[in-house]
């Protein structure tokens, strides 16, 4: 077994994962595909129920990966191919060129300053969109590696090669600047994978009832988390569009969560992120908020009383769901939302200056890719299918392949933590063992029989079995066979068999079974 791991994902999940493993002494390639760590827990402001500062958690987390012998950290990269199996895995990565040269950077940003652009013109990604970069950036001030990057789509080099290329000057005898950086493929050998690679929010704008995308004044939970906090491109102040202050903020619960036509699982985190909104967003500008709810649901340690507290502090809680967002008639800017309140029995149409939808949490658009790339599965909802709910949770049907975080379903950041040790644990205990186990029940090919159809080599679910061109003969790999038997059952020269299942074996007990009838 390969003493090597792999992490792919820098989220909270990746980075415990990794931290984990490199702390017990094994070498670690941490994967990122964006230009900084730190996934969606970054982009918050405090964390529920206890109203920690996300940043003030995660940053040393952050800094820790960084500096860690043991860890080997790429951003910019993603996995293009996975060969092998349980602890004998070959991956190939793709480098994104950054153009800027890693290892000559020092993060002192005079690029940045220095830049032809004097103000920053393409949407940031970070703020998602509420604000605006330059071609050359930082994601945000706390990211890591603390290496800037150059944007080619929006950089004038790129686009005309007439640029001034201030920034070259700027960065002088360091020579950090690269615009003809290649992309690099980089294969490394591991024992085993751990995928961490998180999840997307679900996009509002596909109920276009709720007016995101429509009204200026309908915002995302994650947008107002990025208004809320100080580093965000408000500095912390909520603040409508136009500049003005909310008086009344109405919080939607159970977007493209709990619904027929969306998602009809719950997404677990969004109640108590609305609540955390409220008091938050009560506490910076006094406004008064309604939350619009189906259910309220608090079963995590501290919720419950989290729950009691933001209720106590004035918040107005509105069970019914949000039937439509539209303008109010009055001149003033404000929305109107649309609700049956399922308490009083009645339909009730509440003036807000600001609309929060909290939307759910979904499987990454590239899961489906990803899945077929590490030969695991997915459930109907799309995130990645654990061995068994209880006794396996962060185990995979392939071997030597395990899961963490959101990548295998909704949770907050202490499951998603404890999900990451435990699958940092089970990698860890198998390279440590230096042996593999296998079932005894795997399929053989007799090679004496094989008439070289390849009718069984597209019917493996665990693409456990090869073709040998010049023998023209089916192989079968025991390390990757879970003994299923499809390929048994549909070899029509009879040349596959399988251990335990022998036809000798099996017409013995068909004869001892009928001796007593």
């Amino acid at each position: 077994i390969h003493p090597d791991a792999l992490v792919v994902g820098g989220g909270i999940a990746g980075i415990h994962a990794a931290l984990t493993l490199a702390n017990a002494g094994k070498h670690v390639y941490l994967v990122e595909r964006e230009a900084t760590i730190g996934g969606h827990m970054a982009m918050f402001d405090k964390t529920f129920p206890t109203l920690d500062c996300a940043a003030c958690i995660l940053t040393p987390k952050m800094t820790a990966v960084k500096s860690h012998p043991n860890i080997t950290l790429w951003t910019m990269s993603d996995v293009v191919k996975v060969e092998g199996y349980v602890g004998n895995f070959r991956v190939t990565v793709r480098r994104r060129p950054r153009y800027i040269i890693e290892e000559l950077c020092i993060g002192c940003q005079e690029c940045i300053e220095a830049c032809v652009f004097k103000e920053g013109k393409a949407s940031d990604e970070f703020n998602l969109g509420l604000s605006k970069r330059k071609p050359v950036y930082l994601p945000f001030p706390q990211a890591v590696p603390q290496v800037v990057l150059i944007d080619p789509d929006t950089c004038i080099e790129f686009k005309t090669g007439k640029c001034k290329k201030t920034c070259i000057e700027a960065c002088g005898d360091r020579h950090a600047i690269d615009f003809r950086q290649p992309e690099r493929l980089e294969t490394i050998d591991v024992g085993a994978v751990i995928l961490a690679t998180g999840y997307q929010t679900f996009d509002a704008r596909r109920l276009p009832y709720y007016g995101y995308g429509i009204y200026p004044n309908v915002y995302t939970a994650l947008e107002v988390e990025r208004l809320i906090n100080a580093a965000g491109p408000t500095g912390g102040e909520i603040i409508l569009r136009d500049g003005r202050k909310p008086k009344t903020v109405g919080i939607v619960h159970c977007i493209g969560s709990r619904d027929e036509n969306t998602n009809r699982y719950c997404s677990r985190v969004c109640c108590m992120y609305s609540l955390k909104l409220a008091h938050l967003i009560k506490e910076k500008t006094g406004a008064e908020v309604y939350e619009s709810y189906i259910d309220i649901r608090a079963p995590g340690k501290g919720f419950e009383e989290f729950y009691n507290r933001v209720a106590e502090e004035g918040t107005l809680f509105v069970r019914g769901k949000v039937a439509d967002v539209y303008p109010a008639d009055n001149g003033g800017g404000q929305l109107i939302m649309q609700v049956e309140d399922t308490l009083l029995g009645v339909v009730r149409k509440i003036p807000v200056d600001m609309v929060v939808l909290a939307v759910g949490l979904e499987a990454r658009a590239d899961a489906t890719e990803v899945r077929r790339m590490f030969n695991i599965t997915c459930a109907k909802e799309g995130f990645f299918l654990e061995r068994h709910p209880k006794l396996a949770p962060v185990n995979t049907f392939t071997d030597g392949i395990f899961l963490a975080g959101c990548c295998q379903g909704p949770k907050d950041i202490p499951d998603t933590v404890a999900q990451a040790g435990a699958a940092a644990a089970e990698a860890l205990a198998l390279i440590d063992s230096r042996v593999v186990e296998l079932e005894p029940n795997t399929a053989y090919v007799s090679e004496e029989d094989c008439c070289g159809c390849k009718t069984c080599v597209p019917l493996c679910p665990y693409s456990a079995i090869s073709f040998r061109e010049e023998e023209r003969k089916a192989a079968i790999n025991e390390v990757l066979c879970k003994g299923c038997g499809v390929c048994v059952a549909a070899c029509p020269s009879g040349s596959i068999r399988q251990n335990l299942f022998e036809d000798e074996e099996i017409f013995e007990e068909i004869e001892g079974v009928l001796s007593h009838a």
